[in-house]
């Protein structure tokens, strides 16, 4: 059974993060933290709205009774417990009506999902840590996700190769946010779809995809597959329910990904709470 102290509660606009995983950006911040069990924070942006001390919620941004998203937050705060009930831990999906609408406003409707084959990905209302990744970011996996990653990492590890995770979860926000900012750098939408999969169609979204390195190796370059820790995972990542999400000639027209590894057995405990 798993504690606050490692567990993100996702909504569509706010996070909500065990306090000791982040860091003070003030020193009204830092007080805050250090007596708080938790951090409410801005999805579009990392801003931190609030922070869950013994004594009751303390705003940490003016107007926070204004802030989008926050009532859903206090929702699932109050439900936390709800996640961890002895011998059941159900995942939720967070529901794509905001996703929606934001991909409207990009042009993007449901032809880029016919022409690619890809589907549109529902974020876990709550995501397990998995452990860091090789930049000492907290990574949070669906939590079926984080068990199988922590136990393929081990094995791993006693047959001598080290396997580092790059990243795991990202939210529709964050692929929004590249984006917005290319956008906003004079790209268009056609050119940065080249590069960037649409917000909404990565499997990073699902908590169930990581990207995979060695240390030595530059991350998320196809010369991974030339490395022992690629092997090892051709040879044993099945096992603990891994596949290679884009190998080469995929159907969906993906660049070759030797480093991307999605976890294929969770869909069964995933609640499908939404249209």
């Amino acid at each position: 059974m798993r504690g606050a102290s490692d567990i993100l509660i996702n909504t569509t606009e706010v996070e909500l993060w065990p306090a000791y995983l982040l860091r003070a950006r003030s020193n009204r911040d830092a007080r805050a933290l250090a007596r708080a069990r938790r951090v409410l924070r801005r999805k579009r942006d990392g801003r931190y709205l609030a922070a869950e001390l013994p004594e009751g919620l303390l705003a940490l941004v003016p107007r926070l009774a204004r802030e989008p998203g926050l009532d859903g937050a206090l929702a699932a705060l109050d439900a936390a417990s709800d996640h961890r009930r002895p011998g059941i831990e159900r995942v939720g999906q967070l529901p794509l009506a905001r996703l929606e609408q934001r991909l409207d406003a990009l042009g993007l409707d449901h032809g880029y999902g016919q022409r690619t084959g890809l589907p549109l990905v529902a974020e876990p209302d709550w995501l397990a840590l998995a452990g860091f990744d090789r930049y000492r970011r907290p990574l949070w996996l669906h939590v079926d996700a984080a068990r199988a990653w922590q136990h393929l990492q081990s094995e791993a590890l006693r047959d001598d190769v080290v396997l580092e995770a790059i990243s795991g979860y990202r939210s529709h926000d964050y692929q929004l946010g590249i984006f917005e900012r290319k956008l906003i750098r004079g790209q268009s939408v056609e050119e940065i779809l080249k590069v960037n999969a649409a917000p909404g169609y990565s499997e990073h979204h699902s908590g169930l995809a990581l990207d995979i390195g060695t240390p030595g190796e530059p991350p998320a370059e196809e010369s991974f597959e030339r490395t022992d820790a690629f092997a090892w995972l051709v040879d044993n990542a099945g096992g603990h329910g891994f596949v290679m999400s884009y190998p080469r000639d995929n159907p969906y027209g993906i660049v070759y990904e030797p480093w991307h590894w999605a976890w294929q057995g969770a869909t069964r405990n995933i609640c499908q709470s939404h249209a």
